[in-house]
């Protein structure tokens, strides 16, 4: 009877789930990364979702991770199209 038994490799792609964002889907960044600026100038629209869950923006340079924006709150988007 072996102590180390080898796993059977897992596929580490991420549950539906756990998909964060999608394309077009617009995104606004944490206070802390650009102070000084409204939360209107933060807000920026995904142009692709990578692989491994970062983002590329429209008019902003390179990759960026979930954490470097603000949660997402359904309820506040419908009420200003209210």
């Amino acid at each position: 009877m072996p102590i180390f038994k080898k796993r059977p490799k897992v596929d580490r792609k991420p549950a539906k789930s756990d998909v964060w964002a999608r394309p077009e889907m617009l995104v606004t960044f944490r206070a802390e990364i650009m102070p000084g600026k409204n939360a209107e100038e933060r807000t920026f629209r995904i142009k692709t979702v990578l692989a491994n869950g970062r983002v590329t923006l429209y008019d902003f340079p390179d990759e960026h991770r979930r954490g470097a924006f603000e949660p997402l709150n359904f309820q506040k988007a419908v009420a200003r199209k209210g």
